[in-house]
């Protein structure tokens, strides 16, 4: 019987303050919601999409009050790998685990190759280039971008977790700016305040029945603040620090989200912003702002898909370290550089992986699946709170408590697994048979690992 191995011993560097925690969340979450789904929204339920939006910032804290309970009783790296294993035991655990790094990669991978195509936008935008689909002979240049980015933000993240806390801070704080500067001034004219109000039209033109099939389908906006948990062993006075900003980038994004939708909803036709789907932010920006308005929408993506994948790979890598520091995969992974206090291993394979996924190309499917991964352990996250207040183990002190206990985790609980039921088939097969890999691994490699209990 192995015994999981610690790593206190040369344990992470505490690094990451409160602004930086709130960034790994915001930076995350703020680009789906603002720059994949307004057109794809809109275009089901009008101005009514606000409220899909505002149903899934409540959702999303129905899950964040119960994940910052159980992060501040165990503030390691793993975040709900970590809260699962010691909640449901080991072999769940380890599904979660596996399933939370792969997922995390995933995610990464979707968010460069994004991050490419938004580079290629701004060059023909500008008049450079005539086609996104540049090509220096053999080579993609969308894809080379997303490879070379992703390589240097994985170095970036080894020499330092202040580094790409440091980044993280600058790219969503330019970001943030961008965006209430766009909102303002295009929510102005939508009241009328500029001109003739555009606020006339209905608010549900399609009825209230798409509100409910509209938030599911956005709910992968808010798949960013576990994230925060996941590094949780890097952040600073983390009794504080987690549950301020895993609520607080819920409820900052849910803002953002919100205007957006109501702006957009109102300034298109359902039938005129649904044809424009991932573009649609883009053409709100130059119809409030002219060309100048779309380039500088185009840089916001830009930096939204950089904040999302330095983020994303920097999560990987925790979760990865996390498993490995309890001997569910290689103990490599959980050795820290002694010079710059970070899992040079655990990140050199993240980092990696994410880069041949991005050369592939093929990554909407997979960013699908690492959502349907994330909705998982969301549910699981919240049997794990009423498991361990019923269990009430001696070691189990956490610095904040859920609201609304029980029924806070029960509803998140019930609302995450349901959300996996509007999900593609393909994305579904895919989540199960990764989850099937990482119980086959579980049994092959770490059936003998007994996990501490205590923290």
């Amino acid at each position: 019987m192995s015994e999981a191995t610690s790593t206190e011993e040369e344990g992470l560097d505490r690094t990451i303050g409160l602004a930086g925690a709130t960034t790994i969340g915001t930076g995350t979450m703020i680009g789906a919601g603002i720059f994949v789904f307004p057109g794809l929204a809109a275009g089901r339920a009008g101005p009514a999409a606000a409220v899909s939006f505002g149903i899934g910032t409540v959702i999303a804290l129905l899950v964040a009050l119960p994940t910052s309970e159980l992060a501040t009783a165990m503030p390691k790296s793993g975040g709900g790998y970590y809260f699962v294993s010691r909640g449901l035991g080991t072999l769940p655990g380890a599904v979660v685990g596996i399933g939370l790094t792969f997922g995390l990669m995933f995610a990464s991978a979707f968010y460069l190759v994004g991050l490419g195509e938004y580079a290629a936008a701004i060059l023909v935008e500008s008049g450079v280039v005539q086609t996104t689909n540049i090509a220096v002979g053999p080579v993609n240049v969308v894809l080379l971008i997303g490879v070379v980015v992703g390589a240097l933000l994985t170095l970036l993240s080894v020499f330092g977790t202040e580094n790409t806390e440091s980044l993280q801070n600058a790219v969503v704080g330019f970001l943030l700016a961008i965006l209430v500067v766009f909102l303002s001034v295009s929510g102005l004219d939508v009241l009328g305040v500029r001109g003739t109000s555009r606020a006339t039209g209905a608010f549900a033109p399609r009825g209230f029945a798409p509100i409910l099939s509209t938030a599911a389908l956005v709910f992968t906006s808010f798949l960013g603040f576990a994230q925060i948990a996941t590094v949780a062993e890097d952040i600073i006075e983390p009794d504080r620090t987690l549950p301020l900003s895993m609520v607080g980038s819920v409820v900052l994004v849910g803002v953002f989200y919100v205007a957006t939708l109501l702006i957009a909803g109102h300034t298109f036709e359902p039938d005129v912003i649904g044809q424009m789907g991932e573009t649609a932010v883009v053409e709100l920006a130059r119809e409030y702002l002219g060309v100048a308005g779309a380039v500088v929408i185009l840089v916001a993506g830009l930096l939204a898909t950089i904040s999302s994948a330095n983020a994303s790979i920097l999560s990987a890598s925790r979760a990865l370290y996390g498993l490995s520091a309890d001997a569910l995969v290689p103990e490599a992974a959980a050795t820290v550089n002694r010079t710059y206090g970070t899992p040079h291993f655990a990140l050199s394979f993240v980092g990696g992986v994410t880069v041949v996924l991005v050369a592939t190309g093929r990554t909407e499917v997979l960013a699908e699946v690492a959502s349907f991964l994330h909705l998982v352990m969301y549910g699981l996250i919240c049997v794990v709170l009423v498991t361990i207040r019923r269990r009430s183990p001696a070691w189990y002190d956490p610095a904040f408590e859920c609201p609304g206990y029980p029924a806070v985790p029960i509803v998140g609980g019930v609302a995450s697994f349901a959300l996996i039921g509007f999900m593609q088939p393909l994305s579904q097969l895919l989540g199960v048979v990764l989850a099937l890999v990482a119980a086959a691994w579980y049994f092959l490699y770490a059936s003998d690992v007994e996990l501490k209990d205590e923290i």
